[in-house]
């Protein structure tokens, strides 16, 4: 059963609780007039249910229909005319089922009184249904803004992740041409290289959230590739305790700030470049520092930072709502990326 049904009954409920409430306080108020039980019962059970009726068609309609600010003279004047036919039609029923002259000149004295009751009775619950069912849209309304704003938020993810490969692999594959002639055995090596990479980022695509550990050994299948491009050339040290691995962050960070630290150390060398990994744990987040050489004469790291540092920046801000998660810094010839994931 939906929530909304269970609502409506929990109302329809209330409302008939309500009416058999009043119903027994007004055939007990009769009563004390000096009127037999039955015509008292009688009096209370007809006017309960003319009530109760009016009660239920003013929610049912709030339940569609909420008025603006220039709708609550509408309700007004709806609470009043639904009090007025309540009355009529209690009163109609009564002066048919109950025929005595005494109860029907104290049924005309009380006239009054029941409208205004009943009155009161129905705009106490166009009140309350009114002040529910405003809630209600705007709790509704609150839950589609977020759900859009989820599925937004995770289209532009899946779009920025989409743009991590191409570049990468147009790169591999053109490497992988050029070993093909004079080094099939490792154009081999890197097509399998290759193969398990991809392979193990269509895994992750499905995975928001994933351990250091595990996005380490998805790096390490990257490097390995891009080793067999460069060579003794590109040297790595990745530093990281058995506790910083049991951290979470999301799939495919690192992969391409490293690519990023790659291209700036190793385009414009010719030398050995070593690109340095360091994990630490700052409760209550995950410090990742990334380290590499740049050539002060050719390489602009503080113009440069292209895609895959903006990509990132606008990845840790759609998950967490901040701005400062990543930082970069250029001293001595070093550039560094400091990128913080708040842990869970």
């Amino acid at each position: 059963m939906s929530a909304s049904t269970t609502l409506l009954n929990k109302i329809n409920l209330s409302i008939v609780t309500g009416s058999i409430v009043w119903a027994a306080l007004q055939s007990y108020l009769v009563h004390s007039f000096g009127f037999w039980w039955y015509t008292a019962l009688t009096d209370g059970a007809i006017s309960g249910i003319a009530l109760g009726t009016a009660c239920w068609l003013i929610n049912n309609s709030l339940r569609y229909y909420q008025p603006g600010k220039s709708g609550y003279l509408n309700l007004f004047i709806a609470c009043i005319t639904l009090a007025g036919i309540s009355t009529a039609a209690s009163w109609g029923a009564l002066v048919y089922v109950l025929p005595n002259d005494i109860y029907h000149n104290f049924l005309r004295q009380s006239l009054v009184l029941r409208f205004f009751i009943s009155f009161l009775a129905i705009g106490w619950m166009a009140m309350i249904s009114v002040v529910w069912y405003t809630q209600l849209d705007q709790k509704e309304n609150e839950q589609r803004k977020t759900e859009a704003e989820r599925l937004s938020r995770d289209a532009e993810l899946y779009n920025l992740r989409q743009q991590l490969q191409p570049h990468f692999l147009f790169n591999s594959l053109n490497s992988i041409n050029a070993l093909i002639g004079f080094k099939p055995d490792q154009a081999r090596t890197m097509i399998h290289q290759l193969s398990d990479f991809l392979r193990g980022t269509l895994k992750r695509d499905d995975q928001q959230q994933i351990t250091l550990h595990e996005e380490l050994e998805h790096l390490n299948l990257y490097l390995a590739i891009e080793k067999v491009r460069f060579g003794h050339r590109l040297q790595t040290e990745i530093s990281c305790n058995d506790k910083c691995r049991e951290a979470i962050l999301p799939s495919l960070l690192l992969q391409p700030v490293v690519e990023n630290a790659i291209k700036f150390g190793l385009y414009d060398t010719i030398g050995e470049v070593t690109v340095s990994i360091r994990a630490e744990l700052d409760s209550p987040n995950l410090v990742l520092t990334i380290q590499n050489p740049f050539d002060l004469q050719t390489a602009r790291p503080r113009e440069g930072t292209g895609f895959g540092l903006r990509g990132l920046k606008r990845r840790l801000y759609l998950l967490f709502g901040r701005n400062d998660l990543v930082e970069t810094y250029a001293n001595d010839g070093i550039f560094t990326t400091i990128i913080t994931v708040p842990q869970p």
